[in-house]
């Protein structure tokens, strides 16, 4: 490890480094300010169509199945705090196949969350005269409304470029906001305009089981739920991160679970018996392309669907800001780890990962071209978030046993049994989004392996410094992991797949294969002295002079 004295006179800054600017609050409002985005405009009206007054029951079992991941993360986050560690994690255990696999599925879900909530405002926008002749009729952007959103991707990479500092600062105050809004309906509708009734006149749960699992993945419950993971993203930028990334990792996933449980329950109450009259899958009013605003609109508070429409732009607009972050400090270790040319370690004068964020602008702007609408590609995303959480279980179960006398900050009680469960979770996740998302999933997952794979190819062959380790015996585990979760869910009833595995056998079946394959992986990753030269290789100048 490299010394450095903090006393000595600062020379110029290593243009690979990062500042350490952020507190504890910045850090905590980093994740708060990105579970609460479009989500929450969206997401209990998408749920309670997909599982009726059932809806909480999906909320319920999708917040535990993020606190369990959250307190995995909170250990490895105030173990490594580094930039990108959720990209990084699998790399130490597991070594440069699995690590290049789990980084690609986090720049992946990263990269594609801004341009989705610029689509939430556009789609939230739609309510004002002027704004009508963004989005055709299969929601996708017409020219006008591509240009709009090029523009909103580019004001969240310029915020970016004035520093994580600033960064920081305007996205606590727009925190502040999205906390507060959420929590004034939530309060209005309950004081206001409350039906009881609603949670059992047309049937609690009309679509079953399968609607109460269906609607955790596809109707944007997970998608809602995900950001804990930005305090870990910039942890190398964080003032005191052993003692502040556990705290910020955790308090903000039950911030977030706490408000959007509430506003469920609250949606569902407030609803006029009329627009559920013909059953929860046909749920219908005046305004529903904005389900809050539209619902406010209905009931005769038309100064709370005022103050929605404008939350519809500060909300999803925070939350685009950050993911632009994260998308950068990813790219940023993913160039650290040896998968992406070094090109994406370069920082500007305020230390700011440049190149990244041009790639995360040039990302977003693909992503407007044909996408179709909001639920369609948070499904899609959702299941690549969580795919990417699965690689922090299967690093905290390799490094708790390669690595059990290392200092942690925060040793999480019972870790030996919450690690492999929420694998477990975390693969029924990824199988009950459906058939449908998979495969498109798989397409990513391939993509991916042809430009990462090819580059770390080139590195091995021209002997460039930084060319990664595949390590293929490690991660044994990761093409039938991988595989076999396509197959059940080709074989099985979610998302147009065949049906041939019935309901609760499906699950027991995702159950077993997942604890097989947490198991196998904790047994073939990388050897004690390995795991520490590859923490070493890559905290050195994460740690240097800042």
């Amino acid at each position: 490890m490299v010394s450095v004295d903090k006393f000595a006179p600062q020379t110029a800054r290593d243009p690979s480094t990062l500042r350490r600017d952020v507190g504890l609050i910045g850090l905590l409002w980093a994740s708060v300010g990105s579970i609460i985005g479009s989500g929450w405009l969206y997401g209990a009206q998408k749920a309670v169509v997909v599982a009726g007054p059932a809806a909480i029951i999906s909320w319920t079992i999708g917040a535990i199945a993020i606190v369990l991941l959250a307190l995995v993360h909170a250990e490895l986050g105030g173990l490594f705090p580094v930039a990108g560690g959720t990209a990084r994690y699998p790399h130490y255990a597991f070594g440069g196949l699995a690590g290049m696999s789990f980084g690609w599925f986090s720049w992946l879900q990263a990269a594609t969350v801004a341009p989705i909530e610029v689509e939430a405002m556009i789609g939230y926008a739609g309510h004002w005269s002027w704004a009508q002749g963004f989005l055709n009729k299969d929601q996708t952007l017409t020219v006008s409304g591509f240009i709009v959103a090029v523009i909103l991707m580019a004001v969240f990479v310029a915020v970016n470029f004035l520093g994580v500092r600033l960064l920081a600062h305007t996205n606590s105050a727009a925190t502040w906001w999205k906390v507060a809004i959420p929590l004034l309906t939530i309060f209005v509708l309950a004081a206001t305009h409350f039906h009881g009734g609603n949670f059992t006149s047309h049937g609690f749960a009309p679509f079953g089981a399968k609607g109460v699992l269906g609607a955790i993945s596809t109707s944007g419950i997970i998608f809602a739920l995900l950001g804990f993971e930005q305090a870990i993203q910039i942890s190398g930028e964080s003032k005191n991160p052993k003692r502040d990334i556990p705290r910020a990792t955790i308090g903000s996933v039950f911030i977030g679970a706490g408000i959007y449980l509430a506003l469920q329950i609250v949606y569902i109450g407030a609803l006029p018996g009329s627009s559920f009259a013909k059953g929860w899958a046909n749920l219908n009013y005046a305004g529903i392309s904005g389900p809050f605003a539209g619902l406010a609109t209905v009931v005769g508070l038309g100064w709370l669907a005022w103050v929605l429409y404008m939350d519809a732009v500060i909300s999803p607009g925070g939350t685009g800001l950050i993911y632009a972050t994260s998308t950068s400090r990813i790219s940023y270790g993913l160039s650290k780890n040896g998968y992406a040319p070094t090109l994406f370690e370069r920082t500007n004068a305020r230390s700011v990962p440049w190149f990244g964020l041009v790639m995360a602008f040039v990302t977003g702007v693909i992503c407007f071209l044909p996408f179709p609408s909001w639920q369609q590609l948070v499904s899609f995303i959702s299941s690549a978030s969580v795919l990417m959480y699965a690689g922090a279980p299967l690093a905290f179960g390799a490094l708790r046993s390669r690595l059990p006398e290392r200092d942690r900050p925060y040793r999480l009680p019972g870790g030996g049994l919450i690690s492999p469960l929420s694998f477990v979770i975390a693969s029924l996740i990824i199988y009950w989004s459906g058939w449908d998302t998979l495969w498109r999933l798989g397409v990513a997952i391939v993509l991916g392996y042809v430009l990462l794979g090819s580059y770390a190819l080139y590195a091995n062959r021209k002997g460039l410094p930084n060319a990664p380790m595949l390590n293929w015996k490690s991660a044994q585990w990761l093409p039938v992991y991988l595989i076999g979760i396509g197959v059940i869910s080709w074989q099985g009833g979610f998302g147009n797949g065949t049906g041939a595995i019935p309901l609760w056998w499906d699950i027991a079946l995702i159950a077993a294969f997942s604890l097989g394959i947490y198991y196998w992986a904790r047994a073939t990753a990388l050897s004690s002295e390995e795991i520490q030269r590859n923490i070493d290789s890559v905290t050195v100048v994460d740690e240097g002079g800042h």
